[in-house]
């Protein structure tokens, strides 16, 4: 029968702190048991000492391969937290700009004190505003959000002669202005007002026509959701620039190519096609069925860090249905999600829930793109600042599978 050790117990023999347990589990190194109604997991001891005598991955002064400890998101039995914190109760009550300062200095604002710091905070220079916009103004008119959060970043940059100072307060004041010049530097396509959170001017960029009450705080909640996700894909090439020092404009450019590809970020953007091709309820096992017959997957579904349901994917849903609950787009949603139950489908995911309120919202196309880019800025500046205190580049190793032998019997002896 095998032996289950406790998490204290299993770090200690792996030498490692025990939130980087969870590391080895999402990489297949370790099983795990859950503890009803406890935080904590049971390990398997023999897959301990196995990994043990192994040799965990290399840490020291050298370049970090494989496991990286970062004190900003954890996530534990489907759920989501950052600094402690569940992410689920940030998304009730906090904006971005919260959510940020817990993120980057590890604590939130005063009770009374507002999103953090002033709106003027919030804001990147008139030079920046205007050359970023003109940069991306020249653009086709087609041109997705995404690829022009692409061109304004850095032009962005280009008008900052101090990117470079890494110092934690330079780069807290550099991510503000360019989360916001993110924002403000994308051309205006509703009368929404243009002052105010990140989330309220972002509605201006996204909203053509006036939204229903209560979406612009939707949208807030996204962004709040979207902050941050761990070592996702885009957040290992932002930390993986921040090791050798790249600025912090460079960090998140580093992010905005990698977040597009479909298996990240841009999977908002193909469940948005899904959901916008079925004009009625009726249409939607159409749509599903049309995706399964060409043998591509059904975008927003499943996720491979949840075991169960993706619980950012639960408090939007339930928050779309409280704020447009007669939404004919919302109903075309629901009958996509019961062809989806109907097919045995895995639970959606956050991407499916950000293409239902982009649909629900009647936003431009690829706005989930940019909702996730612009809160996930947050997090690559954060996971960013951890690199920069590190000093240390991230230099993984490779195996070489490719041919040896021939290569050296060709050299004379």
């Amino acid at each position: 029968m095998a032996e289950w050790i406790g998490t204290a117990e299993a770090a200690r023999r792996l030498g490692i702190k025990e939130a980087s347990l969870y590391s080895y589990v999402s990489r297949g190194l370790l099983s795990r048991r859950k503890v009803a109604g406890a935080r904590s997991s049971l390990f398997n001891a023999a897959e301990v000492e196995s990994l043990a005598r192994r040799g965990r991955p290399r840490g020291g002064s050298g370049p970090k391969e494989l496991v990286i400890e970062t004190a900003l998101t954890e996530i534990i039995d489907d759920t989501l937290w950052f600094r402690g914190i569940n992410a689920m109760e940030l998304a009730a009550r906090a904006n971005l700009e919260d959510v940020a300062q817990l993120m980057w200095t590890g604590s939130l604002p005063a009770p009374g004190a507002g999103a953090a710091g002033t709106e003027s905070a919030w804001r990147a220079s008139d030079e920046a505003v205007a050359v970023g916009s003109a940069a991306q103004a020249a653009l086709p008119a087609t041109t997705l959000p995404l690829e022009r959060l692409q061109v304004i970043v850095p032009a962005l940059a280009a008008t900052d002669p101090l990117r470079l100072h890494l110092d934690r307060p330079a780069v807290i004041a550099a991510g503000r202005c360019l989360i916001a010049g993110m924002v403000d530097c994308m051309p205006l396509v509703g009368s929404a007002p243009t002052a105010g959170t990140i989330a309220e001017r972002l509605v201006s960029r996204l909203c053509p026509v006036p939204p229903r009450p209560g979406m612009p705080d939707v949208i807030r909640a996204a962004l709040v959701l979207l902050a941050d996700h761990e070592l996702a894909a885009s957040t290992l090439a932002a930390r993986v620039a921040a090791s050798v020092r790249a600025d912090p404009y460079a960090v998140v450019g580093t992010g905005l190519g990698a977040v597009g590809g479909a298996l990240h970020g841009g999977a908002s953007f193909g469940a948005e096609t899904m959901l916008r091709a079925a004009g009625k309820p009726a249409d939607a096992v159409r749509a599903v069925g049309e995706l399964l017959r060409r043998g591509e997957r059904i975008p927003g579904f499943g996720h491979f860090v949840y075991e169960d349901t993706d619980p950012r994917a639960v408090f939007l849903m339930n928050l779309i249905r409280q704020t447009a609950p007669d939404s004919q787009r919302l109903a075309v949603a629901e009958a996509v999600l019961s062809e989806a139950r109907g097919r045995a489908l895995p639970a959606p995911n956050i991407d499916f829930a950000l293409a239902v309120l982009v649909t629900v919202g009647d936003m431009i196309p690829g706005a989930g793109e940019m909702i996730f880019a612009v809160a996930r800025a947050a997090g690559w500046l954060a996971h960013a600042l951890e690199e920069y205190a590190r000093n240390t580049p991230i230099r993984p190793r490779g195996i070489y599978t490719g041919p040896i032998a021939a290569a050296y019997d060709a050299v004379p002896g």
